[in-house]
């Protein structure tokens, strides 16, 4: 088995199938650097479903457990049910990261084909916000289908990841917990952060994870939740009346 510098066993993989991507979300892939005029990888630079097979069962030996399908967004990838079948031959966890604006049509497929949970981007309920956010004319309640699709084909425990930026969004936080409380979704806050020069970071717009934790407990009794993993990314939170979970992503 593999570690890391801090002792921690390496047991999960992210492979990126797509670097394309419907949403224009500021914080990642905003429309100045990435508009119409963008130069995406052409199709054949990407790994083939095969090839991507082939590295998952390379690592499996040196104790993966875990493979996570991201983008972009990769339900834009044609035929990806197909790329889940084969990698859930494989005896590993299969999980998705996507924008669940495509996932109410994909569901059923994914899950017939082996997918075990997913995990979707959302960063506001109010329309308004997450076109702002989002940049796209997309609205929230295709995102919304797809996280309903996703429970109703058992993909879950669905996570919800949201980044939170004052000025922006942070006025959703309290909305989305409402939201999703008791509906077998974990909510996640993620503290905005610096991933280079693409998104334009702005350090006034970060929102401390311990900032929405006071605000949180205000309105919910929440109780700290004992970490399952010495690499669990997040702090968890617990309803004290057992209705589900929150967490905080908080940045190094």
């Amino acid at each position: 088995m593999i570690t890391d510098k801090l002792g921690r066993p390496l047991r999960d993989l992210r492979i990126s199938v797509t670097d394309r991507c419907n949403f224009r979300c500021r914080y990642c892939m905003p429309r100045e650097r990435f508009g119409e005029g963008h130069t995406f990888l052409p199709k054949r630079a990407l790994l083939s479903f095969e090839e991507i097979e082939k590295f998952v069962r390379a690592c499996i030996p040196i104790g993966l457990r875990k493979v996570r399908i991201t983008g972009g967004e990769p339900l834009l990838r044609p035929n990806l049910h197909e790329l889940v079948r084969m990698l859930g031959q494989t005896g590993v966890e299969v999980a998705l990261t996507t924008n669940a604006s495509l996932l109410a049509k994909h569901a059923a497929t994914l899950a017939d084909s082996g997918l075990d949970r997913v995990t979707v981007s959302l960063d506001a309920l109010d329309p308004g916000i997450h076109s702002r956010m989002a940049d796209c004319s997309i609205p929230v309640v295709d995102v919304l289908d797809g996280i309903n699709s996703a429970l109703e084909h058992d993909l879950g425990p669905v996570k919800v990841n949201c980044v939170v930026q004052r000025g922006v969004n942070e006025s959703e936080v309290p909305r989305l917990v409402r939201h999703f409380k008791g509906k077998g979704v974990t909510v996640r806050f993620i503290e905005y952060m610096d991933v280079g020069r693409t998104n334009g970071w702005i350090p006034s717009q970060v929102v401390r994870s311990s900032e929405l934790l006071d605000k949180l407990r205000e309105e919910f009794e929440l109780l700290p939740v004992e970490p399952q993993s010495p690499s669990d990314v997040a702090t968890r939170w617990a309803h004290s009346d057992g209705s589900g979970e929150i967490g905080f992503i908080s940045s190094v």
